[in-house]
């Protein structure tokens, strides 16, 4: 399976990464991942590239190879749809963080981006605040993923909770279920 994770600098996207990769080595399958993340520090696109497989060679996925993207802003979700490949399915939180452009008053964030995107929207900020704090909105997005992608809940919760400080771990968990209970598995 071939999974991007896209979001912007700062949402905890790579931190997903290692948390899918861990919950796949767990299961006994090969993990490969590679990062970009340029300009991420200044609120810059991330994405994160998974291959989960018996044998992976390379961790790159091509544009319209993944089977799935999961997005933790809207228009990083459109901006990668492109990777997406026929019949892929796209998560993504329905939340909107705008780009410099936008804040200098030089473009506008572009409108109807749900009817664009073929995917599952997901509030994961309001869920997020919910959970107890903002930055929850990653495990959110965790959750909804274990339950669209239908892998083993107790194994994928524990995979999180083992990946971040033992301070946030009832935060983040209250987040995951949130996020769990939030969509639907995908048929």
């Amino acid at each position: 399976m071939d999974i991007l994770i896209v979001g912007v600098g700062g949402q905890g996207t790579l931190l997903a990464s290692r948390v899918l990769g861990r919950y796949a080595l767990e299961k006994g399958h090969d993990v490969k991942l590679s990062e970009v993340h340029g300009m991420a520090q200044r609120g810059g696109s991330v994405m994160t590239y998974v291959r989960i497989g018996e044998k992976i060679a390379s961790p790159i996925i091509d544009e319209g190879y993944a089977d799935f993207i999961l997005a933790f802003e809207k228009l990083e979700a459109m901006r990668y749809a492109h990777y997406l490949r026929e019949g892929g399915e796209i998560l993504y939180s329905t939340q909107e963080i705008m780009p410099m452009p936008v804040v200098t008053g030089a473009a506008e964030y572009p409108q109807g981006l749900e009817e664009k995107l073929r995917g599952v929207g997901v509030d994961a900020l309001e869920l997020a605040l919910q959970a107890g704090n903002a930055k929850a909105a990653n495990s959110v997005m965790l959750g909804a993923l274990c339950k669209r992608l239908n892998l083993e809940k107790q194994a994928f919760e524990k995979a999180l909770l083992d990946s971040i400080p033992q301070k946030t771990i009832e935060m983040n968990r209250k987040a995951f279920e949130l996020g769990y209970a939030a969509v639907q598995a995908a048929v």
